[in-house]
């Protein structure tokens, strides 16, 4: 599969009272043409970041980028983000109602999108737009172009960002969190609606969540995070059938079980906290947390190993890389 968007060592700094946050720091990643990358882990491990990075959306009066390399079909995106953004590549927000403007109907915040990007009028525009909604499944959607946002469900207002990301027929969609605040019956719903954007459009996805039940549902390659690192990535079926690194093991065995014959066992957690990112811990930053420390793991971050089919960073296969 061809590669179209590239991120190599990304790491973007924030200023905060009590000093310098760095996450992520030093991210690497690839999206393939018409694959779903999810991307999982705690809140704070630097997810939504590495996306806002990605879309030029890091806010400036704290944040900035402080190192790496963004491209998107071999054309460097920090440079050229503005003619792309909203057009090439496009981004689902968690929250609907603060994306939304609740000032101005839905057709107009629709309809802007398209005149902004293309040569359209606003009769084309609308006519366009009327379309993108019918064929994701909005009921009335002529209906709802005169309508507020606040007038509507947390899945239709989903529906309608989603609408929103798609209506440029953008070769790359990112989805921050976008069934977080959703019940469960909503919820699928809007991961099929992802998947049918993927085999209608041959759009590629970077989904961002830490639900590993919806990442199981709708990724094809997954890469989790910890404390503004990447701990491994892998396809799915690998990462759930034989996960390397002790982060992403101990992730799976939080997840609740729904055969009677383990319901009522305790469920296990990881013991300790996220450290601090402001003084992360030298070495690799799970090492506090993981009983299969070594002393390697504490004085010096791991790096990238192939293990099958998988990358991980992690001590653990020092052995078997050692004549490297």
């Amino acid at each position: 599969m061809k590669e179209i968007l590239k991120v190599k060592d990304l790491a973007v700094e924030f200023k905060t009272p009590e000093g310098l946050l760095t996450a992520p720091d030093g991210v690497s990643f690839g999206l393939n043409q018409g694959e779903v990358l999810g991307i999982v882990g705690e809140s704070g491990s630097g997810k939504s970041v590495s996306a806002l990075a990605v879309m030029g959306l890091i806010p400036t009066s704290n944040g900035r980028i402080k190192s790496g390399e963004i491209t998107y079909m071999d054309r460097d995106l920090r440079k050229e983000i503005n003619s792309i953004r909203g057009k090439e590549i496009s981004m689902v927000f968690q929250n609907p109602l603060n994306s939304l403007n609740p000032s101005l109907k839905i057709g107009l915040q629709l309809t802007e999108v398209l005149t902004a990007h293309t040569k359209k009028s606003k009769y084309e525009a609308t006519i366009e737009a009327v379309e993108i909604m019918d064929k994701l499944g909005i009921p009335s959607p002529e209906k709802l172009m005169n309508r507020y946002p606040f007038e509507y469900s947390g899945g239709m207002r989903q529906r309608i960002m989603i609408a929103m990301a798609m209506l440029c027929n953008p070769k790359i969609l990112i989805a921050d969190e976008p069934t977080t605040a959703l019940d469960v019956t909503i919820q699928s719903q809007i991961l099929h609606l992802f998947l049918q954007l993927k085999e209608n459009f041959d759009t590629s996805l970077i989904f961002i969540t830490h639900d590993l039940g919806v990442i199981a549902q709708i990724a094809d390659r997954v890469m989790v995070m910890y404390a503004g690192k990447q701990m491994e990535i892998a396809s799915v079926s690998d990462l759930y059938e034989h996960p390397k690194h002790p982060y992403t093991k101990e992730l799976l065995k939080s997840i609740p079980a729904l055969d009677s014959e383990h319901r009522k066992e305790k469920l296990p957690s990881i013991k300790g906290n996220v450290p601090s990112l402001i003084k992360p811990p030298e070495g690799c930053r799970f090492h506090p947390r993981c009983k299969f420390a070594k002393e390697i793991c504490k004085k010096k971050s791991p790096v990238k190993r192939r293990v099958n089919d998988t990358d991980v960073w992690c001590w653990l296969y020092e052995e078997e890389y050692k004549n490297d």
